[in-house]
């Protein structure tokens, strides 16, 4: 989690940033450096953690590990000396 102090205090990524319309919604342009500093890419999400009048912090989601997290509850063993063969699996 990331908050615009947090950045504040350890770089000079801070910058304005204008809101513009997008379709029926608003949208926000994100400084270069704050993309680089967030290591973002296009489909990540953020999520909004906490959001005030005067600051707004948000965390990004990193939806891979949210998933292997969850998997983990349909965990069973599998036999000995299994072995997975993709060839065998994809000849139906």
């Amino acid at each position: 989690m990331i908050s615009a102090q947090d950045i504040q205090e350890t770089s000079d990524i801070v910058a304005n940033m204008q809101v513009s319309k997008w379709g029926n919604s608003l949208a926000v342009r994100l400084p270069k450096k704050l993309v680089e500093e967030l290591r973002l890419a296009p489909g990540d999400e953020l999520a909004v953690v906490a959001a005030s009048k005067d600051e707004l912090v948000v965390e990004k989601r990193d939806r891979r590990t949210e998933f292997l997290e969850a998997m983990k509850q349909f965990r069973f063993d599998l036999p000995p000396g299994y072995k997975f063969e993709r060839d065998e699996a994809n000849e139906q």
